[in-house]
C-alpha cells in the first residue's frame, strides 16, 4: 500500500532518470568549466599586466574576479564528485526511506548549489528529484542552511556571494607576482581599497589639478611690475636643468603649464618695460 501511495505522489526514486540526469549534469560541468577557466585566465592576464604597469591597487581588485572564477571551478569538481558517488550508490537512494547518512552530505550539497547555480539546469531536476524522494523540509534545510544541514563547510564558502577577503586576495596577489617575477611594494596594513573609492579618488585628484591650473593662469595686473624682480628666466632654467621625475601624466603636464605661465609673465613684462622706454624717450 505504501508503495503505491509512494508512487501516485511522485515520492518513488526512479534509479534509471537519476542516473541519466547526473550524467547529464557531468556533460554539463565540462562546458561550464571551460567557460570559467577562460574567464579565470582572462582575469589573471589582466592582473598580470596591470602588475606590470606598476598599478598594484587595480591589480588587487580585479584578483577578486581571479579568486570568484577559481572557486566556481572548485565547485564544479565538487559536484562532479557527488554525481559519480550517487550513481555508484543509487541503490541505496532506492531501498531507503530517508536520506541515507553515508550519503547526505553529496545530497545536501548538491542541493545547496542547485539554489547558487542558475545555469545549471540538470542540477535543478536531480534537487526536483531529492525534494519528491526527501521531502521539501530536508531540501529548505540545505538551502537556508539551518542547522544538521549537511553541506560542505568548503561548498558553502566558495559559492559566497560576500567579497574575498583582503589576506585571500594579498595571498593570490603575491602568488601571481612571484610566478612572473614581479617585484610588489604593496604594503600589507594599507587600508582597503575598492573601485568605488579608486574613482572618487582619481575624481578629487582631477578636481585638484584643474583647480590649481586655473589659478595659476590667473595673473593680477598690478604683480606685473613686480615680476622681472623674480627673473623668471632664470628659474626656467633651472627648472629644465632639474631631472624630476614625474608621477603620472597629470604632474607633467602641470609642470609644462607652470612652464608656460612663467614665459607668458616673462613676455607681458617685456613688453611693458618697452612701452615704458619709449615714452622716457618722448
Amino acid at each position: 500500500m505504501k508503495a503505491l501511495v509512494d508512487a501516485f505522489l511522485g515520492r518513488k526514486f526512479k534509479t534509471s532518470r537519476f542516473n541519466i540526469l547526473a550524467k547529464l549534469a557531468i556533460s554539463r560541468i565540462a562546458i561550464l568549466r571551460n567557460q570559467r577557466q577562460v574567464r579565470y585566465f582572462h582575469a589573471k592576464s589582466d592582473v598580470i599586466e596591470l602588475l606590470n604597469l606598476a598599478h598594484q591597487e587595480r591589480a588587487l581588485l580585479r584578483v577578486e574576479h581571479v579568486i570568484k572564477e577559481q572557486n566556481m571551478m572548485d565547485v564544479f569538481a565538487m559536484i562532479e564528485d557527488y554525481c559519480y558517488l550517487l550513481i555508484d550508490r543509487v541503490m541505496l537512494l532506492k531501498k531507503d526511506k530517508e536520506c541515507p547518512d553515508e550519503l547526505k552530505e553529496a545530497i545536501s550539497s548538491l542541493i545547496f548549489a542547485s539554489s547558487r547555480c542558475g545555469e545549471f539546469p540538470e542540477l535543478q531536476e536531480i534537487r526536483g528529484i531529492f525534494v519528491s524522494t526527501f521531502g521539501k523540509e530536508f531540501a529548505a534545510r540545505a538551502i537556508e542552511l539551518r542547522n544538521n544541514c549537511g553541506v560542505n563547510p568548503k561548498i558553502i564558502q566558495k559559492l559566497s556571494a560576500g567579497q574575498p577577503s583582503l589576506e585571500s586576495r594579498l595571498k593570490v596577489l603575491k602568488n601571481t607576482a612571484s610566478e612572473n617575477g614581479i617585484v610588489l611594494n604593496l604594503a600589507e596594513d594599507a587600508p582597503v581599497v575598492t573601485e568605488e573609492k579608486l574613482d572618487i579618488s582619481q575624481k578629487q585628484q582631477r578636481q585638484e589639478s584643474y583647480k590649481s591650473a586655473k589659478l595659476k593662469d590667473t595673473v593680477p595686473k598690478e604683480e606685473t611690475h613686480i615680476l622681472p624682480e623674480l627673473n623668471p628666466d632664470e628659474q626656467l632654467t633651472e627648472k629644465l636643468k632639474a631631472r624630476k621625475k614625474y608621477r603620472d601624466v597629470t604632474a607633467a603636464a602641470l609642470e609644462a603649464f607652470e612652464s608656460a605661465s612663467y614665459a607668458a609673465a616673462a613676455a607681458r613684462a617685456a613688453v611693458a618695460l618697452s612701452r615704458s622706454e619709449s615714452q622716457d624717450t618722448d
